[in-house]
């Protein structure tokens, strides 16, 4: 009876078996096990998940090259370590969530959330790590592109508008400073210490109102040298050189001082360049635009400038050798300037700047990083999104 028991499981066996190897020799089910099956590198399109390549090659929809799948390192697992899927999120919008696996409505898979045991953390992660890792085939992918931060000989453009002086009111000044200065050069032998006094006020009078019409120190003492208003205040043709009063916003007047060369050119006579220079500006801002006025002096020897003409005027303000990051690789969030340094192993890290002044595309490093540092310059939009990404899924869940 024993021996008859023992020949019938002997015969299940062998028929397991030989069931077995057939099924996998015709069907590869062991070979597609998860714990049997050799790592295979796949490949897909970035704009059709859903096509698959097991070989490098272009996409059959949109021609686009396929790009590696990144395979997961494997860990061991262990009971201290194992890892639990809480749900997944939505790759574009993390406060979709869904407790299976799904795709979203581009074709994109939903990104688990790992429930982490205290105190532990990915292989090689560090607690203190800001940065987010892509890889070099992504990188290129997005169109990253990075550039050394360095110093750079900064000059700073602004471009404004202006019109010619027709300004009858600062002539009439001029003409009563003047006539004051004469009267009280007159009555110095004057006995009358009172007649003394009160020519000083005036004068002093007249020369404070030059000054709140514009004029500087230094072009009032050139008037009193010369003794002859400005006629071309009022009437441009009767001198080789005109007066134009220019715009100025107030986030740019630090930058304004005397002596800087100006180019303008007029809407009557496009593509003509006339050069002058700023010879005054007015102390005061102007409340309702925010803006104040400079005086610039400009030759017209052909007298083609008139009155009233509307122009558009260049400055050139140079700012000196400075440390410059390129405008492209600044993001503003409204509270506060990044820039996404580039550390060892494809580390994106977020650095908050400080700038100065914007001149020839680049900004003027204040503070926040230093030379030899280097920068992404492009897809710097496309990094925040992914470090943020991976922010919001790294968060411990509620």
């Amino acid at each position: 009876m024993n021996r008859i028991k023992f020949f019938i499981i002997a015969l299940i066996v062998i028929a397991l078996f030989v069931t077995g190897f057939w099924l996998n020799s015709r069907y590869g089910i062991f070979k597609s096990c998860p714990l049997t099956r050799a790592a295979k590198d796949i490949y897909y399109c970035a704009m059709h998940p859903n096509f698959t390549s097991d070989k490098p090659g272009s996409c059959a929809i949109c021609g686009m090259t396929l790009v590696k799948k990144q395979t997961t390192r494997a860990v061991q697992v262990t009971a201290s370590q194992e890892k639990k899927i809480l749900f997944y999120r939505n790759p574009m919008n993390p406060e979709i969530t869904s407790p299976v696996p799904m795709k979203d409505e581009m074709g994109m898979d939903y990104v688990p959330v790992l429930a982490m045991p205290a105190g532990s953390q990915e292989p090689g992660a560090s607690a203190e790590e800001a940065g987010v890792y892509i890889s070099p085939e992504k990188q290129q992918l997005i169109g990253i592109k990075k550039e050394i931060i360095e110093t750079k000989d900064l000059v700073h453009q602004i471009l404004t508008v202006g019109k010619i002086a027709y300004d009858p009111e600062l002539f009439v000044a001029q003409e009563e400073y003047l006539q004051a200065l004469k009267a009280q050069e007159k009555i110095q032998e004057s006995t009358i210490p009172i007649v003394k006094e009160q020519m000083q006020l005036l004068a002093r009078a007249a020369k404070r109102k030059l000054l709140l019409l514009g004029m500087s120190e230094q072009s009032i003492e050139q008037l009193s040298q010369r003794g002859i208003a400005q006629d071309n205040l009022y009437l441009p043709i009767s001198n080789d050189t005109v007066w134009v009063y220019i715009t100025i916003y107030e986030y740019e007047a630090g930058l304004i001082k005397e002596g800087l060369a100006v180019e303008i050119e007029a809407v009557a006579f496009p593509g003509e360049i006339f050069l002058g220079k700023i010879v005054a500006i007015t102390p005061v801002v102007n409340s309702q635009t925010r803006t104040i006025q400079v005086r610039a002096e400009i030759a017209n020897s052909e007298h083609k400038l008139k009155p009233e003409m509307f122009v558009n005027a260049k400055i050139n303000v140079d700012l000196g050798e400075k440390l410059a990051v390129p405008e492209t690789a600044v993001l503003d969030t409204g509270l506060r300037k990044i820039v996404y340094l580039v550390k060892p192993g494809d580390i994106l890290e977020a650095r908050e700047v400080r700038l100065g002044q914007k001149a020839q595309g680049y900004y003027e490093v204040l503070d926040g990083v230093k030379a030899g540092d280097i920068v992404v310059t492009s897809g710097n939009f496309l990094v925040d999104s992914e470090s943020k990404l991976k922010a919001a899924i790294q968060e411990p869940a509620h």
